[in-house]
């Protein structure tokens, strides 16, 4: 089998456990592809391993070798980058939780074991994504135009609200008077858009949630609209630029730039273990369920 190993960070206190993960594979008889500046951190911090192994650094790897799957070592965060690389390539992704909170990357470090034996043994199963595509009339973002959480318009270097008309399908939903929206995937309903009061949505919803950052007037609420739907938007403001991000990405943009939003092309494939699904990941990480004063 032939594992790429992801991370763009490696902190002190994760050592141990990514000496386990090569450790494991070595076991296992895998092929390691590691990115190369993380496999120069992990050297510099004396992980030891067992077998050679190959380097990746950008998407054409994915395009010219067969992977079968990535393993991304750390918190949601390193998941969203790792998109970055698979793309459309259809590779599965393993997330294995060494941050916080972790919805995308729901394997605990202590699991790591039992997560690549279930990989090698095909024991698994795969959630697929959403993700959202940007299209703009002044290009941004290059060949990353997609997201697999959310898509931002956020006001930038001013204390004063922007203004940004929004539409559906080309016909007229709303003027958001904020500090700006959010676009949020099911994937990216847990996230920036959960903290603005955003519902918690489904992955399978088929859905696109719009969720205003601040608003200066109380009656606008966050919006469910079907994922079939193209949406599109027009900024104003005081200021001259304005901030658009695609996850944990941004570019500058102007009042010139029309923003339009859909449903992607292609899917993200998560890999779960145990039977566990979104329902369950929900449960462990917001405490659902659970009456801690008992």
């Amino acid at each position: 089998m032939r594992v790429v190993v992801f991370s763009t960070v490696l902190k002190e206190k994760d050592v141990p456990f990514v000496q386990q993960l090569f450790d494991v594979l070595h076991e296992e008889h895998c092929y390691s592809y590691i990115y190369k500046p993380y496999y120069e951190q992990m050297i510099a911090q004396g992980i030891q391993l067992q077998r050679d192994v190959a380097f990746f650094e950008s998407y054409l790897d994915f395009k010219t070798h067969q992977f079968d799957a990535m393993i991304a070592l750390g918190g949601d965060g390193t998941i969203l980058n790792a998109v970055t690389y698979v793309r459309d390539t259809n590779v599965p992704i393993m997330g294995i939780n060494l941050g916080r909170l972790g919805f995308l990357a729901s394997i605990e470090k202590t699991n790591i074991k039992t997560a690549i034996q279930s990989l090698i043994r095909n024991t698994y199963s795969i959630e697929e994504r959403t993700l959202l595509y940007l299209e703009s009339n002044i290009p941004l973002f290059g060949d990353t135009q997609f997201a697999l959480n959310d898509c931002t318009i956020l006001k930038r270097d001013t204390s004063s609200m922007i203004s940004i008309k929004a539409y559906v399908n080309g016909a007229y939903l709303n003027t958001y008077w904020a500090d700006g929206i959010i676009i949020a995937t099911p994937t990216g309903s847990t996230g920036y858009s959960l903290s603005c009061g955003g519902p918690i949505v489904f992955p399978n919803s088929g859905n696109f949630v719009i969720t205003p950052v601040a608003p200066h007037n109380l009656n606008m609420r966050p919006v469910v609209v079907s994922d079939t739907s193209v949406l599109s938007f027009e900024i104003e403001g005081r200021s001259d630029n304005f901030l658009c991000t695609l996850d944990s990405r941004f570019e500058t943009v102007t009042a010139e730039h029309k923003i339009a939003v859909r449903k992607c092309d292609f899917t993200t494939k998560i890999i779960s273990i145990d039977g566990r699904n979104f329902l369950n990941t929900i449960q462990d990480k917001l405490a659902w369920g659970k009456d801690n004063r008992n």
